[in-house]
This record gives structure tokens, C-alpha cells and sequence, in this order.
């Protein structure tokens, strides 16, 4: 062979072929070791793909089995740039908690996963995907200008969509519709309430393994994100875990078993040694969920949940709706500052006011009777709750949101840190200008905030201290209308009021006292 001619595609390395079969019905499309073929493939270049088989080199061949091996499944799904089930706390779907704002703060907390709430297939597919510059996010809207469904880039790579379905094309229309948008797709087939199961949804799917394994296995077929299920357990052991194999047989990425019968509810106790079962009678990632009334009052009741079930992961439905720091393995934080918090996210991301007051009142569970509490029960807007919970508004948010009403690029911090004391400070860039506190500090939030402070003031714009007039926060939600009039702006903790500033830009700085 001349040097420099191309190599041969076959036999080469003293290779054998191994033959894997293409795509078709009888290889789902997340067969493990097809999965673990198209790994070996990308990080070998020496791989050869000629009619439909894989020519490998024997090395590579004695090594395929442990690519196939739970300890490494994580590894192959991080090269695929797959979601993966195993060793991780999830927040769970939840109607009418399980919106952007919960799932941004259980995110911030330390949640891996986080699951939308149910959404009904027949609703998702009358949606238009809309890209929402003012917000960021990416909407799902519906003929009646409602956001179905909300998403944003910070979420992207953990977030998994949960429809309602009980026809595998549908679910098909609607996976396809989100999945570029999304982390993995679930199929709810646990929830047994009455708006589910009477159109053959949820926990109703339980009594036709033959409709769940035809819409499980047209999924995976169909997309390429991770598909997974959620189910309950049935009345008898054998039942539950013939049911769990057949799903597992579809190809799907892993199963959330909700550690209940579908009559029973919250009081009644989860049953720890059938997801054990479960967990120890099939290959996949087995999810538990189910375990918050009476063993997750803290993270660590999260890992005693998981050690007793034996479960791959662990999903947290309601002690993460009435805490979500319930995820932060440095303990839980106090209601008044998670309160807050989530208004935060609720504002930013335009949360309807039914949500958001829904969601708080989860949180003060028996606070609920006090004053406060029950103004905030009483509550008919977003403007009367937030004079009950006054939000965290800051110089940040309200800058950003003005650049987004006048149509300018987003600000840009820049922020550097002085060798000499280890001190930060911060630049914004706001319509090709430049403005800086002169004053340096030890944390990148303060000097950030500093910055946005004389960005303000020098555009003469409030920076949210309290004062008459027009929140410059307003909301964009079509069907909140009841506050499109002014609303009242929140006082915010003064940072660094009595240090000297400075605005800057290309070609002058200007210092004033603030």
C-alpha cells in the first residue's frame, strides 16, 4: 500500500465484524448495547459502520460489556449528551407547583432533575412554540394567547417534560414538538385524579399494559431525548413487577415508581419494600417517589429514602412543595426566605398570580391562619400579594428590564478580581456604555449590583428604593390583566450607599457621590 492512500474500511487492526441491527421495530431505539455501539463509535475514530455493522477492533470488543454495565451508564450518557437517571434528587411533577419558578429554585437548591407539571397532550398540540425575547424563555402558547408550558436556557439540560396521554401518536406529535426544548419526556401513568383518568390518562394506563407499551415504544422510536415513565404500584407484587419489566423493554431510560396503589393517598404508608422489589427486578434506573409525609423531612431523610428502597434516584414531590430547599444538603432554609425567593423568580418570569399565591400557601402550610397569611388566602392579584410578601426586586432585574422595553441587547457584567486583596469589581455595558462603582468588595453580587445602581441613576431610572409611581417591573402575561395598572415598588437593602461611584464609558469617567 502506497503511503498516503485512504485505509482499507474492513479488517484493518486485526478486527472482527460485530453486527448490530439498524433501526427498525424489533431494536428500540435505546437498546443498551446499540447505545453502547454509537459511544464506542464516537470515541474511537477507528470505527468503520459498513452495511449496517460495526467493525471494531478486539480490544475495543473484549471492553463492550462494560459499556453496557450500570457503573458506567452515566459515562455513556454524558457522551451522548443524554439525561441520566441514576444517583440523582429530582423534583417531582406536580399540578400547579410544578411551573418555571419552582423548577428554577428547586434547581438552585440542588435539585439534578426537575419535572414540569402534567400537561394533557390534546391541549399541548393546539400550541405554538413562540421564542419570548422580553422574558428570555421559550413559550408554548395556546389559540387563546394562555402559556401552556415556559422554559428558559437555565433549565434546558434538566428539565423534563411530563404529558398526559393515552394515544401513542399524539404523544408522539407533542414530544416532537417540545423535545428540542427539553432534557427527556415522561408519560404520566400515576395520577388518580378524576381530570386524569377519565380520558384513559394517568393511573387509568395501568389496567392496559398493551396501550402503555404502544405509546412507551413510539416514543423512543420517534425521538431522541431520554423517554421515561411514572406509574404506581399495582395490588399485587408479581403484577407490579411483570408491568415494570414490560416497560423496561421498550427502550425507555428509566422508571418513577410512586410507592402507593392508585386508592391510596398521602396518609396512607409508601410501600418502601415494592419499590425495593422493583429496584432489585430489572436493569434501568428504577426513581422513588412517595416518601415525604413520613421519611424526607430534610435531605437526609432523601438519602435514608433512597438507601431503604434501593432506588437509583429519589423524586421529592410535596416536602419540596412546601420547601424546596428541602434539596440544599446544608439544611433547610426559613419559609420567610424562601417566600421570597420564589416571588423573585415568580416576577421575573411572569408567574399568573393564581400560581404563585397556590404556591405560597404550600409554603406557610399552618402559617396560613395568621394575619398575614390569611390576607394573602384572600388574595385576588399579583399587587395584593406582593404587598403581603414584598419580593426581592433588585437594581439587576429592574436594569434589565428596562433595557428589554427599549429593545437593547441585555447588560453585560464584567467582573475582575485584584490580586493585591482578593477584591471584586464589576462593569456593566449598557447600549455600548460603560458604568462602574469605583468601590471594590469580597462578594461578585455586590459590586454587580453596585454597578447596576449607577447605570440607573445616571439614566435617571429608579433603582427600586421605595417611591411613588410605576413599578418598572410590569408584567407581559396577556391574561393577567389585572395588573396592567401601576404597582407599588419595593424598597431594597441599600448596597454601598455611602461609597463614592463612578460611570464610565469609552471616552470619560464621571465620579458622584451617591
Amino acid at each position: 500500500m502506497e503511503r498516503g492512500s485512504p485505509l482499507p474500511a474492513r479488517r484493518l487492526w486485526n478486527t472482527r465484524p460485530l453486527r448490530i441491527p439498524k433501526w427498525n421495530g424489533a431494536a428500540p431505539r435505546n437498546d443498551a448495547t446499540v447505545r453502547a455501539a454509537e459511544v464506542i463509535s464516537l470515541k474511537f475514530p477507528h470505527v468503520f459502520l459498513v452495511c449496517g455493522s460495526y467493525t471494531l477492533p478486539r480490544a475495543v470488543l473484549c471492553d463492550l460489556r462494560q459499556f453496557v454495565s450500570k457503573a458506567t451508564e452515566e459515562m455513556i450518557n454524558q457522551t451522548v449528551n443524554r439525561l441520566c437517571y441514576r444517583n440523582k434528587v429530582i423534583l417531582a411533577p406536580m399540578v400547579r407547583v410544578g411551573t418555571l419558578p419552582m423548577r428554577l429554585l428547586a434547581l438552585d437548591y440542588g435539585a439534578d432533575i426537575v419535572y414540569c407539571e402534567e400537561l394533557i397532550d390534546l391541549k399541548m398540540i393546539q400550541c405554538k412554540r413562540i421564542v419570548n425575547d422580553v422574558l428570555d424563555t421559550i413559550d408554548y402558547v395556546a389559540t387563546d394567547e394562555r402559556v401552556i408550558f415556559r422554559t428558559c436556557e437555565r433549565e434546558k439540560n434538566h428539565v423534563v417534560f411530563q404529558m398526559g396521554t393515552a394515544d401513542a401518536q399524539r404523544a408522539l406529535t407533542v414530544a416532537q414538538l417540545v423535545e428540542n426544548d427539553v432534557a427527556g419526556i415522561d408519560v404520566n401513568m400515576g395520577c388518580p385524579k378524576e381530570y386524569s383518568t377519565k380520558g384513559g390518562m394517568g393511573v387509568a394506563l395501568l389496567s392496559n399494559p398493551d396501550k402503555i407499551e404502544a405509546i412507551l415504544s413510539t416514543l423512543v422510536k420517534g425521538i431522541s431525548k431520554p423517554v421515561t415513565c411514572k406509574i404506581r404500584i399495582l395490588p399485587s407484587l408479581e403484577d407490579t413487577i411483570n408491568l415494570v419489566k414490560r416497560i423496561e423493554k421498550t427502550g425507555v431510560a428509566a422508571v418513577a415508581v410512586h410507592g402507593r396503589r392508585k386508592e391510596e393517598r398521602p396518609q396512607h404508608p409508601v410501600h418502601c419494600d415494592v419499590i425495593k422489589a422493583i429496584s432489585e427486578a430489572v436493569s434501568i434506573p428504577v426513581i422513588a417517589n412517595g416518601g415525604s409525609q413520613e421519611i424526607i423531612k430534610e435531605y437526609s431523610g432523601i438519602e435514608e429514602f433512597q438507601r431503604v428502597t434501593n432506588a437509583s434516584s429519589v423524586m421529592v414531590a410535596r416536602a419540596a412543595m412546601w420547601n424546596p430547599s428541602i434539596f440544599r444538603k446544608e439544611g433547610l432554609l426559613p419559609t420567610e426566605t424562601v417566600l421570597k425567593e420564589y416571588l423573585t423568580y415568580a416576577i421575573k418570569y411572569d408567574s399568573h398570580y393564581s400560581n404563585t399565591k397556590y404556591c405560597l400557601c404550600q409554603m406557610l402550610r399552618e402559617k396560613l391562619e395568621s394575619a398575614q397569611g390569611k390576607k394573602l388566602h384572600a388574595a385576588q392579584s399579583n399587587k395584593e400579594i406582593w404587598r403581603e410578601y414584598p419580593p426581592q426586586i433588585t437594581p439587576k432585574m429592574i436594569l434589565l428590564e428596562w433595557c428589554r422595553k427599549q429593545k437593547l441587547p441585555q447588560p453585560v457584567y464584567v467582573t475582575v478580581q485584584r490580586p493585591s486583596d482578593r477584591l471584586f469589581n464589576s462593569v456593566v455595558t449598557v447600549a455600548d456604555k460603560n458604568y462602574s462603582s469605583s468601590c471594590w468588595d469580597k462578594t461578585k453580587k455586590v459590586v454587580e449590583q453596585s454597578s447596576a445602581i449607577v447605570c440607573l441613576r445616571t439614566l435617571g431610572l429608579p433603582d427600586g428604593r421605595l417611591c411613588d409611581g410605576e413599578n418598572p417591573l410590569k408584567y407581559k402575561r396577556k391574561r393577567d390583566e389585572e395588573i396592567t395598572n401601576g404597582i407599588e415598588t419595593t424598597s431594597l437593602p441599600s448596597l454601598n450607599t455611602n461609597k463614592r461611584k463612578s460611570i464610565t464609558d469609552e471616552n470619560t469617567t464621571t465620579d458622584i457621590l451617591l
